[in-house]
């Protein structure tokens, strides 16, 4: 019996296919891993989330409106307020209302964090508890500015 070991004159001829056994194997193997490890990851304890709800603000008449414009002024219920200082003394009055009434925030988008943020610092020394903001829904205007 004869048996062929290469080609008639000598020379081995090229493979023209590639071997995949050692690429099926490698992903068997990532595959078998990935299956172990996925039920070990995603144990966590049971707990029971709350729903959330978009539901839009329902303004009472006894709701105030603090807005800020894009030049840091500042605005009680559409009347102009001098500082912070006397942003607290109208905050201090209000918090001694039983029951307290709520405090929105409308902050201009074009407004610094740091006029908000004296607000908000104002609104807290003055004794208020609710606070909230106002912004307006996403209308699917994105990346319009």
């Amino acid at each position: 019996m004869a048996m062929s070991v290469g080609s008639k004159d000598g020379e081995e001829a090229p493979i023209n296919e590639i071997n995949t056994t050692p690429l099926v194997d490698v992903m068997l193997v990532l595959l078998i891993i990935f299956l172990i490890t996925i039920p070990v990851i995603t144990k966590t304890v049971k707990v029971s989330l709350p729903k959330a709800a978009n539901i839009a603000t329902q303004t009472k008449p006894e709701n105030i409106t603090v807005a800020v414009d894009s030049e840091g002024q500042i605005y009680w219920n559409n009347t102009p307020v001098s500082d912070t200082n006397a942003l607290i003394e109208l905050v201090k009055v209000e918090a001694v209302k039983d029951p307290q009434p709520e405090i929105h925030i409308r902050g201009d988008g074009e407004a610094r964090y740091e006029d908000i943020g004296r607000v908000m610092y104002s609104i807290q020394r003055g004794g208020v508890v609710k606070v909230g903001f106002i912004t307006e829904p996403d209308r699917g205007m994105r990346g319009s500015r």
